[in-house]
């Protein structure tokens, strides 16, 4: 956040630099919920497929994708799991900037990690299903999806591109 944010939220908010924090941190907390709720589903679906009587039959390609795909998820629900543990052991410890400042980029990078999981399950089911170019071009569709709804569209409005006069 630039000085001239902070000064926003003191004149149009009325905010302290601890309550700014503690409105962050709450925002941050819920945006979080919505997206583990994804990333437990997307777990929980892909560690039952190894138990399947239909998965050696995969290919060692589609094998390698699997695994990268269960470990991108994992990787997602590190990273969006962490920050409960950052609060957890800077717990009044009068380091909640450190804290928002931190689950903002694990939260980042579990929200890329989910795009790349979901992206490879996309693959997995399509290619599965309906052959290794519809894989491929699911895969590419998915992945050009997450880049333009996640990071794309929120980058243009965030310079004042949108056309909205900022």
């Amino acid at each position: 956040m630039t000085i001239d944010d902070q000064e926003w939220d003191r004149n149009a908010r009325h905010e302290t630099e601890t309550q700014r924090l503690d409105r962050n941190w709450a925002s941050l907390v819920q945006e979080l919920r919505v997206v583990q709720t994804g990333v437990q589903f997307l777990i929980s679906a892909l560690l039952i497929l190894p138990f399947q009587a239909g998965f050696t039959t995969l290919s060692q390609p589609m094998r390698l994708l699997y695994l990268g795909t269960v470990c991108t998820a994992m990787g997602a629900t590190v990273f969006l799991v962490a920050p409960v543990s950052w609060h957890r052991i800077l717990f009044r410890q009068h380091r909640l900037g450190n804290v928002v400042a931190a689950a903002h980029r694990c939260a980042m990078a579990g929200i890329a990690l989910l795009g790349l999981a979901l992206t490879g399950a996309t693959i997995l089911v399509m290619t599965t299903v309906a052959g290794t170019i519809a894989g491929a071009v699911a895969g590419v569709l998915v992945a050009l999806l997450f880049a333009g709804a996640w990071v794309v569209a929120p980058w243009r409005w965030r310079d004042g591109r949108d056309g909205s006069g900022g």
